[in-house]
């Protein structure tokens, strides 16, 4: 299969954004600034009556939205699927996907450059890529930071400045990714049965594994929430630490263990992860209320990813 080597216009792109039970403002305020992008594309995953109701009267007052509603909660990777499938499948079809959750907000003029990026990056490396933003959290301020893997054995984080040059990731976070349709052609959806959480780091680790490319851009950043809220902490300097609800721990670890057991992922990430998930569970017990139903989840999801066959 060639590779189309011509640039994509953001007229070319769709943006696909999955809804459930949204804040209405947050999601009105990222429809409109998205007014330059060719074709609008929300999913709503089966909110309650009145905030469907609530999203249908939304989308019927910004031009070239479509509504797509999925009678049950089919999970954020299936839903973004279903949305690429339908940019795919337009009267003239979208040649690029931008990726986005309901709470990320940014300029009007993000959108297209993350397309002129994209560009840039594909010309410069001669391969399909992935690209996306610095997520800044809008709590504390503080950016999430780039993901990559240091002298090939650390599984580093960096923050580059606006003036820096792509930056080569091992991982990308899902909000904010644009890519083209073609990509998706070649490795397949992304995977459904995740359902939420590690739904972009188990892409990312596809994208990787074929050679082909993942990119931050440093001159683009969306405010972005992970979690139920960011928290301010000290680890070796400040980082947000989102905090999540017992049932997102148990998605989490569940598809931690997934992850840890496929081939494709890079043995660095693994022992990161594993660590990660011991500093995760100490930091819950330690400082959440619902400490009880957050360790019955964890151990649940780690169960639950034991148990069941890794792809």
């Amino acid at each position: 299969m060639a590779t189309d080597r011509r640039p994509v216009d953001v007229n070319e792109l769709a943006s696909v954004t999955v809804t459930f039970n949204p804040d209405l403002a947050l999601l009105e305020r990222q429809l409109l600034s998205l007014r330059e992008v060719g074709r609008i594309i929300v999913v709503d995953n089966a909110s309650t009556p009145a905030a469907r109701d609530a999203v249908r009267e939304l989308v019927g007052r910004v031009e070239r939205v479509e509504l797509i509603e999925n009678a049950d909660n089919i999970g954020l990777a299936a839903a973004l699927n279903v949305g690429i499938a339908r940019a795919r499948s337009m009267e003239t079809p979208c040649r690029a996907v931008l990726l986005l959750d309901q709470d990320s907000a940014f300029p009007v003029e993000t959108p297209a450059g993350l397309v002129a990026a994209l560009n840039q990056v594909q010309a410069m490396t001669g391969t399909l890529c992935c690209v996306g933003p610095v997520l800044l959290d809008p709590g504390t301020g503080l950016a999430h930071g780039f993901h990559y893997i240091e002298h090939g054995w650390r599984w580093s984080r960096a923050y580059p400045g606006p003036d820096a040059a792509p930056f080569p990731l091992a991982n990308l976070n899902g909000s904010g990714t644009t890519m083209m349709l073609e990509l998706v052609d070649r490795i397949g959806d992304l995977d459904g049965a995740m359902f939420i959480d590690h739904v972009d780091t188990e892409w990312s680790f596809r994208v990787t594994s074929r050679a082909y490319g993942l990119f931050g851009i440093p001159w683009l950043s969306f405010d972005h929430r992970m979690g139920e809220r960011g928290r301010r902490i000290w680890l070796f300097g400040w980082r947000v630490w989102p905090e999540r609800s017992p049932l997102r721990h148990f998605y989490l670890y569940r598809n931690t263990v997934w992850l840890l057991r496929r081939g494709y992922v890079p043995v660095v990430w693994k022992a990161w992860a594993i660590v990660k998930m011991m500093l995760t569970a100490l930091v819950v017990m330690a400082s959440d209320s619902r400490r009880s139903e957050q360790f019955s989840m964890i151990w649940k999801g780690v169960k639950t990813g034991m148990s069941r066959e890794a792809k």
